[in-house]
């Protein structure tokens, strides 16, 4: 049986720590801490190193900001040296973990993403709806303040069985740790009770969050498709979709899925955005309002590109920004039969 012992050495070991360091500067060369890392860049990855090697490591307090995109969320950046450090534990033991992953969950994975999750989304209404013949209904399910809950303990219960590596797990739990958080301005959700158990919250933005969050999830995964034997299921972070032509079927999962989350992930469905809707109304799924025959952008995202927009004609985004950031959209918004919205948004460019 493979335990994955030996996997600490690795992640310390110069070439990844290079490697992890090429990775969390791409696309960000002109940031300014950027900058100043690669100023001295073979004594701070050093240091890093022997930081790692001797157990010292400490992370620094995350900078936290609001972002509106126009959703509100509070996000955390890393400082750049643990940002390598993030890169170098996921690209180590992500491998180990993907093996066990189901093939629809769809987010943060080589090879996945959005336009995988749309995909499989449109095949399945293919097969439950019979070729568009047949009623097809969708169990549209969203996790109640997901990030904020996850649970530190079982997270690292979860760890454990495929990471046996001591060393390994005291830096995953360093990474979690929220000693680190408290010095923050409380917009960060980590709560730490006497008792360690209730230690909850990983911060969204992080390269480890998204990654802690398919390994967390992953036990959803399987008790859907593997106790209750649901064929059409797919996952994007904490959003998912279960496809059936049995309204009745989907209402009973949907009772059994949350006293799974409740019992063993202490989460909860969120009560409000998790339905079951006759798919003719639409369902809204990674972005796009999803039909029998055709998709639509949603309309958050149209908003999100003109207030891009509008920054940009403000002189707020430089140009090769605002063209790397409208390009890689209208590729991805494509995809929606939403050709009219696009082209009155590209009339509001000011150029």
């Amino acid at each position: 049986m493979k335990t994955n012992k030996d996997l600490y050495e690795k992640i310390y070991n110069l070439k990844n720590l290079i490697s992890a360091w090429e990775k969390a500067k791409k696309g960000k060369t002109k940031k300014q801490d950027i900058k100043k890392f690669n100023e001295n860049l073979a004594y701070n990855i050093n240091i890093l190193h022997d930081e790692l090697k001797s157990e010292t490591y400490y992370p620094k307090s995350l900078t936290t900001f609001i972002l509106r995109d126009p959703k509100t969320r509070n996000i955390s950046k890393s400082n750049i040296k643990d940002r390598i450090v993030h890169h170098a534990l996921v690209g180590i033991i992500e491998p180990i973990f993907e093996s066990v992953f189901i093939h629809d969950s769809c987010a943060n994975r080589k090879g996945k993403g959005t336009l995988f999750a749309l995909q499989r989304f449109e095949k399945f209404i293919r097969i439950v709806s019979k070729n568009n013949t047949k009623s097809c209904f969708v169990l549209k399910a969203d996790i109640k303040h997901y990030f904020q809950e996850v649970n530190h303990e079982i997270l690292i219960s979860i760890i454990k069985r495929k990471i046996k590596d001591e060393k390994v797990l005291w830096l995953i739990e360093r990474i979690l740790e929220p000693g680190n958080m408290k010095r923050e301005t409380g917009k960060i959700h980590y709560y730490l009770d006497e008792n360690i158990k209730n230690i909850k919250g990983i911060p969204l933005g992080n390269l480890t969050s998204q990654f802690f969050a398919n390994v967390y999830l992953n036990e959803l995964d399987y008790f859907v498709k593997h106790k209750l034997k649901c064929k059409y299921y797919i996952r994007y972070v904490d959003d998912f979709v279960i496809l059936h032509s049995s309204k009745k079927q989907l209402e009973e999962w949907k009772i059994e899925i949350n006293n799974f989350l409740k019992e063993r992930l202490k989460l909860e469905l969120h009560p409000e955005k998790s339905r079951i809707i006759f798919l003719s109304r639409g369902i809204d799924f990674v972005g796009f309002r999803n039909f029998y025959y055709h998709k639509l952008l949603r309309k958050r995202n149209l908003k999100k590109m003109e207030i891009k927009i509008n920054s940009f004609n403000e002189g707020l985004i430089n140009y090769e920004k605002f063209i790397e950031i409208f390009q890689g959209w209208e590729a991805y918004a494509l995809w929606a039969d939403s050709h009219n919205a696009i082209k009155e948004l590209i009339k509001k460019i000011k150029v």
